[in-house]
């Protein structure tokens, strides 16, 4: 009976880990969406300062101006995303090594 009970009780962990494995896939996702939404913002100026010489500024100020705000936007929107991985991330490291530390059977596989 107790054989019985410890196996349920590793299996318990074991499916903890993984549930904390996939939150932290799921913050790197998170992750990933915003360094790449940080970016979009930085290649739309560069293209702009490229193409500089073929229009003047007056011309197009009343594109630019929102334009620029919705780069300001997004690149606000990329640093919280991926800010907000690194603290998930950080966060589930914390709880997998804590996991770890109470079973040793555990961090031999994660290790």
């Amino acid at each position: 009976m107790s054989a019985v009970r410890d196996l349920e009780l590793d299996n318990m962990i074991l499916n903890e880990v993984q549930l904390l494995l996939s939150e932290k896939r799921t913050a790197l996702y998170t992750m990933r969406t915003g360094i790449a939404v940080f970016a979009f913002p930085l290649s739309v100026l560069s293209i702009l300062i490229a193409t500089s010489r073929m229009y003047q500024l007056q011309e197009v100020m009343q594109w630019l101006v929102p334009l620029l705000l919705l780069n300001l936007g997004l690149t606000g929107l990329g640093v919280y995303l991926i800010a907000r991985a690194f603290r998930r991330i950080h966060h589930y490291d914390r709880l997998i090594d804590g996991f770890k530390r109470k079973h040793s059977k555990l961090a031999e596989l994660l290790d």
